[in-house]
């Protein structure tokens, strides 16, 4: 299903440079949409206080209405940061604070939306950082259709809603992953998990049908269980776990609690008889080429 635009921007009052990206795109038919490069917003979702949602202010487009923070991008700039800089700017969302999820597009071919789910991982009070919003607010998720929406984006929030259930995890099993690469591993195994964990770290996302989900890009939450030598491994950015015995056992584990959390579990192994235990349980295998195809 195609998701509509959640908010098609205009063009705002003088305060800075203009960008050349704060321009109107002039559709066949007319109508206009706001960003020469596009536009992205911020779908921020706490797991306690709901969706951080911008109450327009009343000279803006569909203003006294309620949407999401975001704004015209940047030439050549990714959807991801420019929804991250624009929900800076706007609402003075910590971009540390936030890891996206999913970037749902909404494409006419001439112009696109880009809409970043993304979720609180520590968490934040918004701040009114420039003059478009007349009130920043976390809103439950059973109350955002009482509000009185943009248009775009309360035709969105149809099929937004139902994508915020879908949280995608991918546990790799290091071991076997690494061990699928001869590039000197035995040598020094953490070494060669440190530079597994680094292209893990740099990893942009995969499309959803990577991973079994319909269209979109995703970026699933990516858990690395370590043993054996290679548990002196580390990163600053990617999710660790260092086996206190068997690898298997730990990994099987992790699914498990990762499914009754209501994770979308994908465990990376080539390891058959682990992989016949990740099944049993209730979650999807990729092999190890799989992954390493995707990393690059």
């Amino acid at each position: 299903m195609t998701i509509q635009p959640p908010d098609s921007g205009e063009p705002r009052r003088p305060h800075g440079p203009r960008d050349p990206g704060d321009a109107w795109v002039v559709a066949p038919d007319g109508q206009r949409y706001w960003g020469r490069f596009g536009a992205a917003g911020l779908l921020a979702i706490d797991a306690t206080q709901g969706i951080l949602l911008q109450h327009r202010v009343s000279w803006s487009h569909f203003g006294g209405t309620w949407a999401l923070p975001g704004g015209a991008l940047h030439e050549h700039e990714a959807p991801v940061a420019g929804a991250l800089r624009e929900s800076a700017e706007e609402a003075g969302v910590p971009a540390e604070s936030v890891r996206p999820r999913l970037v749902s597009v909404f494409d006419l071919g001439y112009w696109a939306y880009s809409t970043v789910v993304a979720d609180v991982i520590e968490p934040f009070e918004p701040v009114i950082s420039d003059p478009e919003s007349v009130e920043l607010s976390w809103v439950p998720i059973d109350e955002v259709a009482s509000y009185p929406l943009h248009p775009a984006f309360e035709e969105a929030w149809q099929v937004l809603r139902t994508l915020l259930v879908v949280r995608p995890t991918v546990i790799v099993d290091a071991a076997n992953v690494v061990g699928s690469v001869p590039d000197g591993w035995w040598r020094d195994r953490a070494g060669a998990a440190d530079r597994l964990l680094a292209k893990l770290a740099d990893w942009g996302g995969v499309d959803g049908e990577a991973l079994g989900l319909a269209g979109r890009r995703w970026f699933p939450r990516v858990l690395a269980v370590l043993e054996g030598q290679a548990r002196d491994a580390a990163s600053a950015t990617v999710e660790t776990v260092r086996a206190p015995a068997s690898g298997d056992d730990e990994i099987v584990a992790q699914a498990v609690s990762a499914m009754a959390a209501g994770e979308q579990v994908t465990v990376v192994t080539s390891d058959r008889g682990l992989a016949a235990r990740v099944e049993a349980a209730g979650g999807a295998v990729r092999g190890a080429r799989w992954l390493l195809d995707l990393l690059g």
